[in-house]
């Protein structure tokens, strides 16, 4: 599956905010929480206070980092519109929200350490995963639509269902130390997970035509 690579003024916006999460990170793994101001994170991160406001409204949300989303563009659409294997949608559209977000071995590393030491910043990360999850059921229950009674219910353990294929492939990722692409590693979750409902046989295929779908 190739990608579309992303324009300059995205790049440059994704490493500004890369830094300022780096910056974050190792300041409070240095000195604390509350030894830290954004003025300092800022100087580290080579940004103007502005700037950094610009990204993050405070040290506490860059620390715990940004939300992951799903895009309001033609992949949700197409998401929403389509007629066809509902996980197999699932996988790419989380996959491409993943693909967005440019999550770095290295931050992940930093910020396990930093979310360890600071149990309230790692209460309000599972709150940001929350939201997330209730975002994701609120759009399968739109794709499952009004005629289904039940679309509530089961859009809720759908996005559960999902969202564990990501924590999954979030684990292999981070186990691989970068070397594979985690929205990769995300889609071979989604892949296992088919696998255990299915016979070995039709699991076979379908990591195939993953393969070369990736290739």
């Amino acid at each position: 599956m190739t990608t579309e690579r992303p324009g300059l003024r995205e790049r440059k916006r994704l490493a500004t905010h890369r830094a300022i999460e780096r910056a974050v990170l190792e300041l409070i793994g240095e000195r604390g929480l509350d030894g830290v101001t954004v003025e300092e994170i800022s100087d580290r991160a080579d940004v103007s206070p502005r700037t950094f406001f610009n990204y993050f409204p405070s040290k506490e949300a860059a620390a715990i980092g940004g939300e992951l989303r799903l895009a309001e563009d033609d992949r949700l659409d197409a998401f929403l519109a389509s007629d066809g294997p509902l996980l197999d949608d699932l996988a790419r559209l989380l996959s491409s929200a993943i693909e967005d977000s440019g999550e770095q071995v290295e931050l992940l590393q930093l910020r396990k350490d930093v979310l360890r030491q600071h149990p309230h910043l790692f209460a309000r990360r599972m709150a940001s995963m929350r939201s997330f999850e209730e975002q994701l059921a609120e759009t399968v229950s739109r794709r499952l639509g009004d005629a289904d009674p039940g679309s509530g219910a089961r859009a809720r353990l759908v996005a559960l269902v999902a969202m564990a294929a990501v924590r999954h492939g979030w684990v292999a990722w981070a186990e691989s130390d970068g070397r594979e692409a985690l929205a990769d590693t995300v889609r071979r979750s989604f892949d296992a997970l088919h696998g255990l409902f299915e016979p070995a046989g039709e699991l076979g295929r379908r990591t195939t035509a993953g393969a070369v779908r990736s290739g």
